[in-house]
């Protein structure tokens, strides 16, 4: 019986989980995005050339990897194809890309009712993308939604003109603009003409694959605390980045699933509002977003930027069952004189290492830190975590000793080879 390897956020998003995917991709047959849309990104740097990936999975970097969009995400057409051209205008093929005849598309009135409730949240705004990803999973759960396999087998339209009459009567009761649905329907006829070549059945090809010994990787967008069920509701993502959102973006049985690694920065960041027990507003995070080069990879925000909970680090370990850590930015943070790691909570007066997504549990929490020397150098070039040096292998075994949990990667620059595989 073949490994599924599974690739998964820790924190909030934006850890690096493209470099280990791009790592892992390239020992796999095949790579498979399991959640989300376009609101995620990640990006990976090979020969000196930066790709940002929102949809496709990086597996397609790798010849002869198949790429696999699974059911689970939702898919915004235009953005899809755009990634295809830019994929192929850099000298890779597209060929390899296979997408889900389940998955759920993204149209511009879902994009349209998004900004148009973030507008009607005022002061309470979530801090979505405003990318249509959280109307169109709420059409798939209403049995609304328009699925691939129905797009590109032109058996849409009906449906296309039910939506738009319903989500128009919306718009134009709060002075909204409304959308066109001769316009949509003439424009993404096109698209998907465009991507019919690249939809399949993706669960019966992923168990042909299983039954074949094949080596599959499925990487997670987002991350644990971004979670739809245990993340800082309700400032979370609209799926399920934890490891159940893998089964069922897949189809792929939890007991095919061997590695889970959780993949987190030698520090830590969010974009977007919510609770942030580590954040630094100040010099210090300033500092830390300058040198981890902290923007969006897809809405290009500068990220909120503080040290590393360990505290919550321990329950997205417990929420996913992590079978070990990657642990990127080591060379970033090791750029500090000092280092802080949060390893409690301190709450009425009492510490102790209990997470919880409740916004009133959490305002109320102190955190405690432990400080390390930094200064660790330049470590690029080190292969082996022994060779590390005596202020960074401290700070990694501390990691190590209060989550529990193995670190199996070590990120220490920017490049596709500045990581220690342990």
């Amino acid at each position: 019986m073949s490994k599924v390897d599974v690739v998964l956020g820790s924190f909030y998003g934006d850890e690096g989980k493209g470099k280990i995917i791009d790592y892992l991709s390239q020992k796999s047959d095949i790579s498979v995005r399991c959640t989300g849309g376009n609101n995620a990104g990640h990006s990976i740097e090979i020969d000196g050339k930066k790709f940002a990936f929102h949809l496709i999975p990086s597996g397609i970097l790798n010849k002869g990897t198949i790429a696999v969009i699974g059911n689970g995400v939702v898919v915004d057409p235009k953005v899809l194809i755009e990634e295809i051209k830019n994929v192929e205008k850099n000298g890779y093929s597209a060929e390899n890309l296979r997408i889900s005849d389940k998955a759920h598309v993204i149209l511009p009135y879902h994009i349209e009712m998004d900004r148009l409730q973030e507008e009607l949240r005022g002061s309470e705004k979530i801090g979505t993308t405003c990318r249509g990803i959280g109307p169109v999973y709420c059409d798939k759960f209403e049995r609304s939604g328009i699925r691939m396999g129905d797009f590109v087998n032109m058996k849409f339209e009906k449906q296309l003109r039910k939506n738009v009459a319903t989500k128009n009567k919306i718009f134009e009761s709060y002075g909204h603009k409304t959308v066109d649905v001769e316009e949509i329907l003439k424009e993404y006829t096109e698209y998907a003409k465009y991507l019919k070549k690249y939809v399949v059945d993706t669960v019966d090809l992923l168990h042909n694959a299983i039954e074949d010994n094949k080596k599959i990787l499925c990487e997670g967008a987002q991350a644990t605390l971004l979670d739809i069920d245990f993340g800082s509701y309700p400032f979370v993502t609209s799926s399920n980045p934890t490891i159940g959102g893998i089964c069922t973006g897949t189809g792929i049985g939890a007991r095919f699933i061997g590695e889970v690694y959780g993949v987190l920065k030698a520090y830590s960041s969010r974009v977007g509002e919510g609770p942030y027990i580590t954040e630094q507003d100040n010099e210090i995070g300033d500092m830390i977003r300058e040198l981890g080069h902290e923007y969006g990879t897809t809405t290009k925000r500068p990220r909120r930027c503080g040290w590393l909970d360990l505290v919550a680090l321990k329950y997205a370990a417990m929420v996913n069952g992590f079978t070990g850590l990657a642990i990127n930015h080591v060379d970033t943070i090791g750029k500090l004189d000092k280092i802080k790691l949060c390893t409690g909570y301190k709450k009425d007066g009492v510490t102790n290492m209990k997470f919880s997504v409740d916004l009133d549990y959490l305002k109320d929490c102190e955190p405690v830190y432990e400080t390390f020397d930094g200064n660790f150098g330049d470590i690029s070039n080190v292969k082996r975590r022994e060779d590390l040096p005596e202020n960074a292998k401290k700070y990694l075994n501390r990691i190590e000793e209060v989550v529990g949990v193995p670190i199996k990667f070590i990120g220490t620059g920017a490049g596709r080879d500045s990581m220690i595989v342990c």
